[in-house]
């Protein structure tokens, strides 16, 4: 798919064919994300990343929701979103003052307006964030990245994801990270 790839919040960790943006440092684009609206045209990227971008923005709900209206208008339908986030349970998440957002697979899975529209049939309480805001993500692929505590306990390097899980949801500091990608939905291909 052709279109513009954006490293969003790049730090200092540049890629090479996509226009690495922040607003401090030494970006290729100097733009502060939080600021709206942002200056690509609508429909015309076609791959975003968001490597431990998003726990540092959007304090204000309706700045983060912003920020994904931005990423739905100038992605591409198709389009992939690539984000990386520190589990909100462990102590990367809560030792950086700058965090200021949790985001999960289920936070991000409100944005799709097919799982709003089968959580509403089924009359579940989950916000339909995808139809209120008028956006459409697909969550399509989850990585889970362990912490060195669920190693140390679990010393086989075959990691059963669903045991992970299951003592992640009681226990903190078990999961360190999360890997993710979103791709965009649109109802005409532009």
């Amino acid at each position: 798919m052709n279109g513009i790839k954006l490293n969003l919040g790049c730090g200092n960790k540049k890629y090479p064919d996509y226009i690495n943006v922040d607003k401090q440092g030494n970006p290729d684009m100097r733009h502060d994300l939080e600021s709206f609206p942002w200056p690509w045209e609508s429909n015309s990227v076609s791959e975003i990343k968001l490597i431990h971008v998003l726990e540092h923005l959007g304090q204000d709900i309706n700045i983060y929701f912003g920020i994904f209206k931005e990423i739905y208008r100038i992605s591409k339908h198709g389009a992939k979103v690539f984000i990386t986030v520190p589990d909100h349970k462990h102590d990367n998440f809560y030792a950086d003052p700058t965090h200021v957002r949790v985001v999960t697979p289920l936070s991000l899975q409100l944005f799709s307006k097919k799982l709003n529209k089968l959580w509403l049939k089924e009359g579940a309480s989950n916000s339909p964030l995808g139809l209120s805001l008028d956006i459409d993500f697909e969550l399509k692929h989850m990585d889970i990245k362990p912490s060195n505590h669920w190693f140390r306990l679990h010393p086989d390097s075959n990691i059963d994801i669903k045991l992970l899980q299951e003592k992640a949801a009681i226990y903190n500091n078990l999961i360190e990270q999360y890997d993710m990608v979103l791709e965009v939905i649109k109802d005409k291909i532009n």
